[in-house]
């Protein structure tokens, strides 16, 4: 939906209008404009974070010690989240239209209120007024394999740069208290593998399926107790560094990767496991995944999965948009809910939850190391061949996530089920 007599697109100086479009020019929709102004002042108002103006004008919110929200080009913010939302939010981001000190307090300030930003009455409008979310992201054997290309395939090295020597891309368990802890993240990230295969009972003999590879770590843990191990990734970059990982570790006679879709998996498994893949899944494909999993899983093996949360509610209203997230981090994902998965595995599998394990500030804690260390390599960034866009881009997306976890927006479970 655009306003009668929308203008041309003004372009943003500076951006390379090839790679990023939308990023590259503002749309010029003033009524959209004007309602977006009229509802970010009237939720900033009552949010914990300052609101500045250009020339330091404090214009909403806050006091002294809260996180400053900074406008550099109001105009330009106004008509971006006017036309496309939360799309807009993050692009203006990208462009550079805010800013802020402290991305993760303000985004937490955000997160801790997201239900209660918006007046109820307009909830019912989100279907008129945010885009959905195209088919052309929908999670087929082909499609998931170009979305994958999106994020995994972006470069090892790109990687390389903000994870710990473990390569693990999911959260952390850390001992004892997860914020600002002492504790290398690579051992807390080796707490959370040693964790998932205690709980399906991995050891010497035990044939593990493993859906998501992600460079291999978990694999290694789980050959290091004996276990022959198969592990499924569609992403070229992470199993060709799987591989090598595998193969100078001696364990290449206990693991093999396969560059393979979960749905084209044949055989017959003592447990399987699958750390944060159930996100890049889609709702539509759930119950594809799980009854994949129930055909693979022999009769009293265990499955141990490890997964992404948002509310139910949430889930269910928000399922069809079109977000920042699906539109330039995740195309085609989807979080679920402990509701949904439980609903899923009722309806179409033989499987049951025995064991839950929520620990999302882990994640919060887990997020704030990769996005500092991301950032501290801004330059080896650039050297890769990625762009300022790009990394004001990865810096939305990090912050975004730690403080979705360390507000409670979000959660991470572990879970363990079970097949009588």
């Amino acid at each position: 939906m655009t306003d009668t007599g929308k203008t041309t697109q003004t372009p943003t100086h500076g951006i390379d209008a090839l790679r990023w479009p939308d990023v590259a020019t503002v749309p010029n929709s003033p009524v959209r404009a004007a309602i977006a102004k009229r509802l970010f002042r009237h939720a900033a108002g009552r949010l914990p974070m300052r609101v500045v103006e250009p020339g330091d004008r404090w214009a909403d919110g806050g006091t002294h010690d809260d996180p400053v929200f900074r406008l550099v080009r109001p105009d330009a913010f106004y008509h971006r989240v006017g036309e496309t939302g939360t799309i807009g939010f993050g692009e203006a981001f990208m462009a550079g239209d805010w800013t802020s000190d402290d991305l993760a307090g303000v985004l937490s300030a955000f997160a801790s209120n997201m239900k209660d930003m918006i007046p109820p009455f307009l909830h019912k409008l989100r279907n008129a007024v945010l885009s959905v979310q195209p088919h052309s992201g929908d999670n087929t054997v082909e499609n998931a394999r170009k979305n994958i290309r999106q994020h995994y395939d972006l470069s090892n090295d790109l990687f390389r740069l903000f994870l710990d020597e473990s390569m693990s891309y999911s959260s952390a368990i850390f001992a004892g208290e997860p914020d600002h802890s002492p504790e290398p993240l690579a051992d807390a990230q080796r707490r959370k593998i040693d964790r998932l295969l205690d709980s399906v009972g991995v050891t010497a003999g035990t044939s593990v399926l493993e859906i998501g590879t992600g460079w291999g770590e978990l694999a290694l843990r789980a050959a290091e107790r004996g276990a022959k191990v198969t592990t499924l990734t569609i992403s070229t970059e992470q199993a060709e560094l799987a591989r090598r990982r595998i193969a100078d570790a001696g364990f290449a006679d206990r693991v093999t990767v396969k560059l393979q879709d979960y749905r084209e998996a044949t055989g017959r498994y003592d447990a399987v496991v699958s750390v944060e893949m159930i996100e890049a899944v889609g709702a539509q494909y759930w119950d594809t995944y799980f009854e994949t999993i129930d055909t693979l899983l022999a009769p009293g093996g265990r499955v141990g999965l490890q997964a992404i949360l948002q509310d139910d509610y949430t889930v269910l209203a928000t399922k069809d948009t079109y977000t920042w997230i699906r539109k330039y981090i995740f195309p085609g994902g989807q979080l679920a809910s402990v509701e949904a998965i439980e609903r899923t595995l009722a309806a179409r599998t033989s499987l049951r939850v025995a064991d839950r394990f929520s620990f999302g500030r882990h994640y919060a804690e887990t997020l704030r190391r990769w996005r500092e260390t991301f950032e501290a390599n801004a330059d080896a960034v650039d050297a890769l061949g990625f762009d300022e866009v790009f990394r004001r881009m990865w810096s939305l997306y990090l912050a975004y996530s730690e403080a979705g976890f360390r507000t409670g927006y979000l959660d991470v479970q572990q879970f363990t089920l079970t097949k009588p």
